[in-house]
Parts: structure tokens; sequence; C-alpha cells
């Protein structure tokens, strides 16, 4: 009986932290081998980091990763367990993203990747060459210090699989699993019988599904093992890899690890019968078929089995996923961010500007999860995160937080910054927020602020700026309304670099920003204002994901404040109300937020322009007449135009959805526009003129007929 213990990781990598990676690095062996594991997975460019972008340019990286690798030698963790390494390798010049085998404190194989990540967050082709040559393999010159230290001059260098005494195993990373010509099933077709996969895949809403999905498929079609392990945590950038180590048997789930966990170093095992993989794979006569016609992949030979030393440890069973509803990805992605940018940036805790609304209300309810998930890592005996909470809230070495509200208190901070134009309502809302939190709250006035302005704009003028309810001009009307906003983040970075000093303790606090996705498409906030901070944990979350969040987080948390939030008409509150005038949101954006979550997929996710937008939604808003729908598509783009250039300076955000705007990393177009679009709505009109002449009439037609 062929039986297999294996493992992969999910590790919480840092670009650039040579030391702290190589720490977790051989904290992952040990514990693999701890486990009665012959063969551990770590995932995509582990050594360095993935979010190193253009430090992969830097001789020196790639230095320092083989210095990695020769401590991991000295180690000996090598030992008796075949080790997957990810890192970049410079070959003949050329620079590569490699997976590194190590075996018994011998460097065995180094396996190029064969298809780049090129879409969405990814520019791997900017760093990286593909592996161009099929089923070939070179000889790779080893760096001197490795050669002191296992006695190898060169090592196979291509596309290869590992082929031990009883087993033969085959590569896959990250992105070669989404591909339409995955190599999965080419090794699959070859006999290879464990297939491996050190990714490095970010948490997006909705995403895990198809993960797992394409995972199970790739051995259901084909029989074997297939092991994924993933980065965990932020790597220094605007995406949060959501781990998630998955080990699968011919199309059943064996093991997987946690998604949302603030554990830096986490090992899933499991123990598989390579019998079975014989049996599923040879009860396919289509398989064999086609099996036997496959052209041979190139094996490299070792002299080691990756069979178990005992029977006492039986085969794995089968267990269902764990899959998180969407509000759950809101809260705990986000909050998982929030630590690792916290307890990595330096700073001492968070402000935020909590406004009564929801935007800033989901904002505090991700950090109290935070808060939360940080106690729920101290309770399960995680010593790295008491002591990051111990540093970061500056408290003695033996304080422990009795509960998630305790630690808030320390760390989080916020203000309602009212004006005349402010009601109770919400300052009591932010308050009420703020204390099913534990922030620590204070509200205060901002009138004296934004008079201060008129007052220095009477020097240069004469006139006396009025809102449009007062009689003032469009011009007056914005002009009133962005200084409150402005004001507020002027106030919000003075108030964080004095709150802690003001109770006596060092440190500075990180302000957070509250803009959600759908704001920042339309271009829904006056550049500079609040929206302007540190760090965004909802820019990439929709509107309307924020109110089921709000109501997730009420219920299964017992925060009441939240319900007030959600049942609230969002409103900015930078105007004068009258008794014929209220402001909302919806209003002055002369759209819904249901209509721009539309139109943002339509825009990034289906591609559409204009005239496409348009001829799609002529037939999906078959309530509105031909003429309505052009005139909604044409407002969207204009705003969208004149709004672009906000883009360039968006505060860095938690990337959660398909469709965000950041034009940064994300959303790569241009931010100035011609915003009439003159070609593009001539069009929409020539569009509309036809269907007005068939007499569709939307809804009103389709029921006539």
């Amino acid at each position: 009986m062929r039986l297999v213990t294996l493992a992969a990781c999910n590790l919480n990598q840092w670009a650039m932290d040579f030391e702290g990676n190589l720490h977790r690095i051989l904290q992952s062996i040990r514990e693999a081998k701890e486990k009665g594991a012959t063969y551990r997975l770590g995932p995509e460019l582990e050594v360095c980091g993935y979010s190193c972008e253009d430090h992969f340019y830097e001789e020196d990286l790639y230095l320092h990763c083989w210095e990695v690798v020769v401590e991991i030698l000295k180690s000996r963790e090598t030992e008796g367990i075949l080790v997957d390494l990810g890192m970049p390798v410079s070959h003949r010049n050329v620079r590569y993203n490699c997976r590194v085998f190590i075996l018994n404190g011998k460097v065995i194989l180094i396996r190029p990747k064969l298809y780049m990540a090129d879409d969405g967050n990814y520019r791997e082709s900017r760093w990286f060459a593909p592996w161009k040559h099929h089923l070939e393999v070179e000889q790779y010159y080893l760096p001197g210090m490795i050669r002191q230290i296992t006695g190898q001059t060169t090592v196979p260098f291509g596309d290869a699989c590992i082929a031990t005494l009883d087993t033969c195993l085959g590569v896959e990373t990250c992105e070669e699993l989404f591909t339409p010509n995955s190599p999965h099933i080419f090794l699959g077709l070859n006999g290879v019988e464990i297939i491996t996969n050190g990714s490095g895949s970010h948490h997006q809403l909705r995403k895990l599904n198809t993960r797992l999905d394409l995972i199970k498929s790739a051995t259901s079609k084909v029989g074997g093992v297939y092991l994924y392990s993933n980065q965990r945590g932020c790597d220094g950038n605007r995406m949060y890899f959501d781990g998630c180590a998955m080990i699968v048997l011919n199309g059943k789930l064996l093991a997987q690890g946690d998604q949302f966990s603030l554990r830096d170093v986490q090992v899933v095992t499991a123990t598989v019968c390579l019998e079975e993989i014989k049996n599923y794979a040879g009860g396919s006569s289509s398989r064999g078929i086609q099996a036997a016609d496959s052209v041979g992949v190139q094996r490299v030979d070792v002299d080691f089995q990756l069979k178990s030393k005992t029977l006492r440890v039986p085969p794995s069973p089968e267990i269902q996923p764990r899959l998180w509803i969407v509000e759950e990805e809101i809260g705990y992605g986000p909050a998982c961010w929030l630590w690792d940018y916290l307890r990595r940036s330096g700073a001492s805790g968070y402000f935020l500007p909590l406004s009564g609304g929801a935007d800033s209300a989901a904002t505090a309810a991700i950090v109290g999860l935070m808060c939360e998930l940080v106690l729920d890592g101290i309770r399960a005996g995680e010593k790295q995160v008491l002591e990051d909470a111990r540093r970061i809230a500056r408290r003695e070495s033996d304080w422990v937080p009795k509960d998630a509200k305790e630690l808030c208190s320390e760390i989080f901070f916020s203000c309602y910054m009212g004006t005349v134009n402010s009601s109770d309502t919400t300052k009591n809302r932010a308050a009420d927020v703020a204390a099913d939190m534990g922030a620590k709250h204070c509200a205060v006035k901002i009138d004296d602020v934004v008079d201060s302005y008129a007052k220095i704009f009477k020097q240069i003028s004469d006139k006396t700026i009025k809102f449009k309810t007062q009689g003032g001009s469009y011009t007056e009307n914005i002009a009133l309304q962005n200084i409150q906003a402005r004001s507020r983040m002027c106030l919000a970075y003075y108030l964080a670099g004095l709150l802690l000093w003001n109770e006596g303790k060092q440190g500075y606090l990180l302000v957070l920003g509250s803009a959600n996705v759908d704001e920042s498409l339309r271009g829904y906030f006056t550049k500079y204002d609040c929206s302007s901070a540190d760090v965004n944990p909802i820019g990439g979350i929709a509107k309307g994901d924020l109110k089921k969040f709000l109501v997730w987080a009420a219920k299964m948390k017992g925060w009441g404040s939240l319900v007030d939030v959600v049942e609230a008409t969002p409103t900015a509150e930078l105007e004068p109300n009258t008794a014929d005038y209220t402001q909302s949101d919806e209003a002055d954006m002369g759209m819904s937020y249901v209509e721009l979550g539309i139109f943002g997929r339509l825009r990034k996710v289906d591609r559409c322009g204009p005239l496409s937008m348009f001829e799609k939604l002529i037939y999906e808003w078959d309530h509105l007449k031909p003429i309505e729908v052009a005139e909604k598509v044409k407002r969207f783009f204009y705003y969208y135009s004149i709004n672009r250039h906000k883009m360039t300076t968006l505060t860095p955000s938690y990337h959660a959805e398909v469709y965000g705007p950041d034009d940064n990393r994300f959303d790569l177009r241009q931010f100035l526009y011609n915003s009439k679009w003159t070609w593009q709505f001539r069009s929409i009109d020539n569009m509309v003129k036809v269907f007005e002449d068939e007499g569709f009439n939307g809804k009103a037609q389709t029921d006539k007929a």
C-alpha cells in the first residue's frame, strides 16, 4: 500500500523581507516534517515575496534569494523531505519565475513558469520571460555559494517533472491552472500522479469558488492528487493574498487551509494512497487512448521515496469545502489586510473620520472585525499576533487584551467632524457605531475653519458666496461643499498625529479612507477630502455589497448601531436643508448606486464603450425608453471622464471587486478625456433613432406584443 503524506503551505511572506521570509519558510518545513510529510509545497516567489515588482530588475534581489537558499541548505531541514521553493532565477541573463526543488541538501531541479499572469493586477511579463521550450531541459550553472555547500556544478533547468522511486511529480505555477491549455492535462496523461501549484493568488469577492472548481476539475479528468499552496496577507500592495491551501485527490477535497487568518505559517497535510490514482486513471478508456498517444514528458530521476514510513496514518477522508458568503468576505478579507498593513507600517493604530453614513460605518466595522481576529489569534496561542498587538498598542510586555473592544480602544480612534449643515442624527449614529466597536471617539465642529476660508476670499473679492438653496450659483455651491470636505481631510491628519501624544503615548495613527468603488468610478467625491487617506479598506467594494455587509455585521456581531446606518438615506450633508430640499447622494450623482454597479461591470468586465453599453442596456433596461437609456449611459460616461483625474490620487485601496477603477494598478486607462464623446454619443443617438423607427419602446412595447 503506497501511502504518501504531502504538505501545502499558506505563508504570510513580505516583499523584500528576506529575513522574515526565511524564518517562515524554515518553520513551514519543520511543521511539514513533524506531520510526517515527505513533500512540502510553498507559495509562488516565497523567498523574496510576490509583490517585489520593479525590484525584480535588481541583481541584488537574485543574490539575496540564493543566500536564503544557502541558509536553508545549511539548516539541514531538507533532509528526508522534498522541498519545493518559489523564487526568481536568472538563467543566461533571462529572468524567470521558478520553482526550485531541494532534497537532502541538494538542488535537483529548477522549473521555470510557462505562462505569465498579465491581466488585472498582474504584470509578470514586465519582469519575467515565460519558458518557451516545451519539454526541453538545459543545464543551469549554480552560484558559487551553492556549489560550496552541495558540491554540485549544474542542475537541470526547464520543463520537466521529478520521478521518485515510487511516483512522479509535476508542476503548475499559479496562472497555469487558469490557462485554457493547462499543463496538468498533459502531465496527467503522461502518468504524473502528483501535480503541485505554488501560487500567488489574491482575494477577490466570489473568487475562491472558481479556484476550487478548477483544482477539482484538474484531477477529476485524468486522476491524481493536486496540491495548491498560496501566499497569505498583505505582501506590500493593494492585494490581500488569501491563502486557502488545498489538497485534492481524484476530484475530492482532502484538506483546506484557512482563507482569512492572521497566522503567518499554516501547513495543511493529507495522506493519499497512490493506488487510488492508478485505479481512477486506469478506469477511463478514453483517458487511456489519449495517454497512449501523448508525447512523453522529461523526467529527473531521484533516489528517494515519498512513501510514508508508517502505515499507522490512514488515507485522508474527503471533506466539505469552507466557502464564505460575500458578507463575510467583505469583512474578513480587508480586516486581515488592515492588520498586516498596521503591524508592518510601524504605526500605532488607525484614525477614521466617522460620518454616521454607511461607508465610514462599514470601515469601522471592518476594524472591529480586525480586532476580533487579533483576539482569536491570541487565544489560539499565536505568539506573533500577541507580540504585534503589544508593540502596536505600546503596552507592557505582560498585557493581554481581555476582549476585542479593549484592543480597539487602544488602537482605533474616530472623530465626527460636523458643520452647520450636519444633523444630530448622523452625529449620534457615528457615536453609536464607535461605541459598538470600542473606538475612542470625539465630535467637533469645523465651522470656524470653513468660515476662515470665506474670510480669506473676502480679502480678494467683495462678493459673498452662497449655497444654491440660498440663491447661489453652481460654482459657489460646489466651492462651499468642497471646502468643508477638504477641511475634514486636513483635520484628520492633524488629529492622527496628535491623539496618541494627547494620551501620553508615542507614535502616530494611519488615516483610513472610506470611499466605495462606485463613488470612485463616478468621481462622486472631492479630490483631497476624506477620500484622501493612508489606506482604504472599502475602496474596492460596491455600495450594495457594503449594505449587505452592514446587515450581516449587525446581526452576527450584535452591532445594533449599524441597522440605523443601513436604513438611512445616503447624504454628504454639505448643503443646508430647506423645506423643499434635502441633499442625497443619488440625486447629486444623477444615477443610483445599483446603476453605477452595472455601469462599472459593463465598462471593465464586459469591456464596453458607450455604444456597446447602450446596446446591452437597451434590452436589459426594458422598463425605459431607448432615449432614456441613452441619456443614462451618456451621463455616466460624461461624469466618469471629467472625474477620471481623481483616480491618479486615489488612496491605496483593498482590491476586492472586478470593476475597480484604480488607475495606478488595475484599471489602466487615461485620465484626460474629451468629455463630450462626440463620435460615440452621436453613434448612440443614431441607434436611438433606429429603435424608435422600429417602434421599440422598452417594456411597454414588449407588453403590447
